[in-house]
């Protein structure tokens, strides 16, 4: 199970890589990375509400939003910041170079959640091991850059 879980990750990655360069030929094409982001999550939700409905989900269970802490909402923010920085970016650095950067973001991110336990991460503390693999990632995005 591992093993599928391990593709299924990558495919995720490569699909987060292709859904960049998607999106940016959209915001050559509709003349601003607001429309493209907009078209992005309309898509984005139409498909996720088509699935709910095929997947007959229901509603989630009573007084359940109304339980849920405000900052648990951030998600969707930090989606459409993510998905409107990438498209403005893009052009500028190249998808190799973003995506790196990205990464890079989301690992020193995660290290610092997994140490702390943060947002209910169980903890992992950062480890000697855990920084020199974060250091190769830098150091893999410096490379990339220059190359």
């Amino acid at each position: 199970m591992l093993i599928v879980s391990i593709f299924l990750a990558l495919a995720l990655g490569a699909g987060l890589a292709t859904q960049v360069g998607v999106n940016a030929s959209l915001r050559s094409a509709l003349g601003h990375p607001v429309y493209a982001a907009i078209v992005n999550f309309t898509i984005g939700l139409g498909a996720l509400v088509g699935f709910a409905l095929a997947g007959r989900l229901g509603r989630p269970p009573a007084g359940a939003v109304a339980r849920t802490s405000w900052w648990m909402y951030a998600g969707g923010l930090l989606g459409a910041t993510y998905v409107l920085g990438v498209i403005t970016l893009a052009p500028r650095l190249g998808a190799a170079v973003l995506i790196g950067l990205v990464v890079t973001g989301q690992l020193l991110t995660a290290l610092l959640l997994d140490h702390f336990g943060a947002l209910s991460f169980p903890v992992h503390p950062v480890s000697p091991v855990r920084a020199v693999g974060a250091v190769l990632l830098v150091a893999g995005v410096v490379l990339v850059r220059r190359g």
